[in-house]
C-alpha cells in the first residue's frame, strides 16, 4: 500500500500521512528501507506502547488483537499473545510521484 492509499483510506491528506510516518520512524516504531526510488516501512512490533496504561503491551500485541489473532480475554503479556513472527512487519510502501 502506498502512502497516498493510506491517506485516502484514513481520510487525511497525504502530507499528514507523511508527517505521521516520519514521527513513527523517529520514535523507532517504523524502520524505512530504500528500494531504488521507493521506500518501504517495517513495523517494530516488539516496541512497547507509550501510554502508561498500555505500556505493558507491545505494538505486535496491539496488531494481533486488532487482526483478531488474540482473544479479547488473553493477557497481552502472556506467551500466546506475544508476536511469534519476528520483530518487524511489512507496513506500507512509498512510491515516487508519477509525472
Amino acid at each position: 500500500m502506498i502512502l497516498r492509499e493510506v491517506a485516502a483510506r484514513v481520510g487525511i491528506t497525504e502530507r499528514a500521512v507523511q508527517r505521521i510516518v516520519a514521527e513513527l520512524e523517529a520514535a523507532g516504531y517504523l524502520t524505512r528501507e530504500r528500494h531504488g526510488r521507493r521506500n518501504s516501512y517495517r513495523i517494530n512490533s516488539r516496541l512497547h506502547l507509550r501510554h502508561q496504561v498500555e505500556s505493558h503491551c507491545t505494538v505486535g500485541d496491539l496488531i494481533d488483537f486488532v487482526l483478531g489473532k488474540v482473544p479479547a480475554h488473553a493477557s497481552a503479556s502472556s506467551p500466546s499473545a506475544n508476536n511469534s513472527g519476528g520483530n518487524r512487519r511489512p507496513l506500507i510502501h512509498d512510491s515516487p510521484r508519477q509525472a
